[in-house]
C-alpha cells in the first residue's frame, strides 16, 4: 500500500517543530529514523496532514558525558550508541541490548528516541530505560520537563508525552563502582521480537546482592519492573538461587498475554530462565 498524500517539513531547530505542533496539533508526526512511521503510512494506520522530519536538528544527535549522568540525544542512532566509547565505558547494558535490536539495516537507521517513544512492548530500549533509573528530557513551546522512566511508558505504544512535547534526549545515570549490567532476550530467531527479555542492573556489596533492578519486555502491556522479585534477590549471597521464590515473584509481577503461538505460561517460564542467567552472570562478574 501506499500513504495517503500528506505536507513534508524538514525542521532545522526544535521551534520549526513547535510552530508545526501549534498549527496542526494531532495532525502532525515526527519522522526519525523511520523504523516504524514509515510502514505506519504505507498501512494508513497513521494519517498525519504533516510529516516533520527531525533528521537535520544537531543538538539531537549529540552523546554527552555530564558528570555523572550520560547523555544521549533522542536522534542518535542504535549503531552510534552501540558503537560509542562513552556508552561502553559508562552505560554498558546497551551496548549488550542493542546488538539485539533487529539487523544492521534497522540498527544504522533508528534512533533512541523514536524506540522509546513507540513504546512497543516488545523493544529493548525500554526495559533498559527502566533497569537503568533513566530520565526522559522532553520539551515543547512552554518549556521542558524531566520525566522517569519508570512514568514515561504507561501502557501498550503509549507514554505520558503530552500533546507537542518532544523527547530530546535520556539522561542515564552512569556505572557506579562493582555495578554488574545483564541483558538477553530469547527469540526464535536472531533479529525477531522476543518471546521474554530481561534488562538488569545490580550491585555487590559483602558477598550480597544490593540495588538490583529488573525489567522485562514482551512480558506485558509495556515493559515492567519487577519490584517482588528485586525484593527476593536483595541480600542474597552471590550464587544463591530460591527458584520456587523466584517463579513465585514474577508471577505476582508479569502477567504477559497470550498470542496465536505463545502462551502466558510460556513467557513466564522464559522469564524466569532468563533471571538465573542473570543471576548466574552477576555472580560470575562479582567473583573476577
Amino acid at each position: 500500500m501506499k500513504p495517503r498524500t500528506f505536507d513534508y517539513l524538514r525542521a532545522k531547530t526544535l521551534a520549526d517543530v513547535f510552530a508545526v505542533f501549534e498549527a496542526h496539533g494531532d495532525e502532525a508526526l515526527i519522522l526519525a529514523g523511520g523504523q516504524s512511521v514509515v510502514p505506519a503510512l504505507n498501512m494508513r494506520l497513521s494519517e498525519p496532514a504533516i510529516l516533520v522530519d527531525i533528521n537535520r536538528i544537531p543538538e539531537l544527535d549529540r552523546i554527552e558525558l555530564q558528570g555523572g549522568v550520560v547523555r544521549i540525544g533522542a536522534l542518535c542512532r542504535h549503531e552510534t550508541v552501540r558503537r560509542s566509547d562513552v556508552i561502553a565505558g559508562h552505560v554498558p547494558l546497551l551496548v549488550q541490548a542493542l546488538a539485539h535490536v533487529a539487523h544492521p539495516a534497522i540498527r544504522n537507521r533508528g534512533t533512541l528516541g523514536g524506540s522509546l517513544c513507540n513504546a512497543d512492548p516488545a523493544a529493548e530500549l525500554p526495559a533498559c530505560a527502566l533497569a537503568l533509573g533513566t530520565t526522559m528530557v522532553v520539551e515543547s513551546a512552554s518549556g521542558s520537563r524531566r520525566i522517569p522512566a519508570s512514568d514515561f511508558f504507561i501502557g501498550f505504544y503509549e507514554t505520558s508525552l503530552e500533546p507537542g512535547e518532544v523527547l530530546v534526549a535520556m539522561e542515564v545515570p552512569v556505572a557506579g563502582n562493582g555495578e554488574i549490567h545483564f541483558f538477553d532476550e530469547i527469540a526464535r530467531r536472531q533479529g525477531d521480537f522476543a518471546l521474554a527479555g530481561l534488562a538488569a542492573v545490580a550491585k555487590c556489596d559483602g558477598g550480597r546482592l544490593v540495588s538490583v533492578r529488573f525489567a522485562f519486555h514482551s512480558c506485558g502491556d509495556r515493559s515492567l519492573l519487577s519490584p517482588q522479585l528485586s525484593a527476593v534477590v536483595e541480600g542474597m549471597p552471590n550464587g544463591a538461587v530460591d527458584g520456587a521464590a523466584i517463579d513465585a515473584a514474577l508471577k505476582g509481577d508479569l502477567d504477559p498475554p497470550d498470542d496465536a503461538v505463545t502462551s502466558s505460561e510460556t513467557r513466564l517460564h522464559l522469564a524466569g530462565v532468563l533471571v538465573r542467567r542473570a543471576l548466574a552472570h552477576i555472580n560470575s562478574e562479582a567473583d573476577t
